[in-house]
């Protein structure tokens, strides 16, 4: 694609995508990354309160959709084995019925993007690139010598990124709450995307560099970083897993049970269940698992016989054809030979 019709395509999203959607900037992640400049804030569909924080801080613009994109390709390589692969939706919203159903899956949405966009944000601080935030200098000069080592070097600042995502995410009322007795998807959503934050912190790590002579490491210098997005990923994986269903303000009964059950900030809450995603629903945007490639061998969510649902499975032969047994010629080549594999490939009916 070139760049005229990249340039396009990001003002369609944008243009497409109604301002009812509750997380619309979300559709930075389907923008070309090729495109040299995002369209303005006022030419994406953010709600009132996102579009003024952006005009006022247009230079995050482009954190934002390396926010979303990194959120979404998280949730896809999170979930790419099971009968829920994280799939985008071709039209509003992003995640299709996914996005608003209340179910676990949009626990782990909501979670997933607010953690990717407090990652992007804190990613360019740390780079120097903003005037606004940089290194967390808190920590310069502690630690104990006696015992080697002290804080230094650029310590990761995730409270610039964690207050940015929170203002430019969250959106209920200044007198809103999250109440542990009954939830509304709004205050769902406001939990979860809390929980997402929280888990950025939560894998954190502790890196050093040694000093001394002859690398003897007499003293080290340490810092705090933020865990590579993968790891924050399956730590959010599994917390979902974990997921903890809670009372739905909408309905008319709760169970006393559920009322007193607690309710930790770091943990995912949903207060729908899940469809099974066996069997395409149009309506909801389901795209069912046939068709889908699963493992014979395996005993996990990618086995045949759980993401086909008990439909059993197709099998077909695959022809396989790679450069094999290469070796440097004097002078100056490399010669391959051809080699062919055949395997099995089996897809869900």
């Amino acid at each position: 694609m070139d760049t005229r019709g990249a340039c396009a395509l990001t003002l369609l999203l944008a243009c497409v995508c109604p301002l009812i959607c509750g997380a619309s900037w979300m559709w930075l992640a389907v923008t070309s990354a090729g495109v040299p400049e995002l369209p303005g804030c006022r030419g994406l569909s953010l709600s009132d309160h996102q579009r003024e924080l952006c005009i006022r801080k247009p230079f995050l613009l482009p954190s934002l959709q390396d926010g979303a994109q990194l959120a979404v390709a998280e949730c896809q390589n999170q979930f790419r084995h099971e009968r829920w692969n994280c799939s985008t939706s071709s039209e509003p919203p992003l995640f299709g019925y996914e996005l608003t159903s209340g179910t676990k899956e949009t626990a782990f949405i909501h979670a997933v993007m607010a953690a990717g966009l407090v990652h992007a944000i804190t990613r360019i601080c740390s780079q120097g690139n903003m005037s606004e935030c940089g290194c967390d200098a808190r920590l310069q000069n502690g630690g104990s010598v006696t015992e080697g080592w002290h804080w230094g070097g650029c310590s990761d600042h995730i409270q610039y990124g964690t207050w940015f995502s929170r203002k430019f995410i969250d959106n209920l009322p200044k007198n809103s709450s999250v109440r542990r007795d009954s939830y509304t998807l709004s205050t769902m959503n406001q939990h979860n995307s809390e929980a997402g934050r929280q888990a950025i912190e939560q894998t954190m790590s502790t890196d050093c560099r040694c000093h001394g002579v002859s690398g003897s490491c007499a003293i080290r210098t340490c810092w705090r970083m933020m865990a590579p997005f993968e790891r924050v990923g399956k730590y959010l994986k599994e917390r979902y897993e974990r997921s903890i269903q809670v009372p739905n303000q909408s309905r008319k009964k709760s169970r006393r049970k559920e009322l007193s059950r607690p309710v930790d900030k770091s943990q995912l809450v949903y207060i729908n269940k899940s469809p099974n995603y066996c069997v395409q629903d149009r309506r909801r945007g389901i795209a069912g698992t046939q068709g889908r490639r699963c493992n014979r061998a395996s005993t996990g969510p990618d086995s045949c016989s759980l993401l086909c649902c008990g439909r059993g499975y197709n099998t077909r032969v695959e022809r396989h054809v790679q450069r094999c047994e290469c070796k440097f010629v004097w002078c100056c080549y490399v010669r391959c030979r051809r080699c062919e594999s055949m395997n099995d490939m089996h897809t869900c009916k």
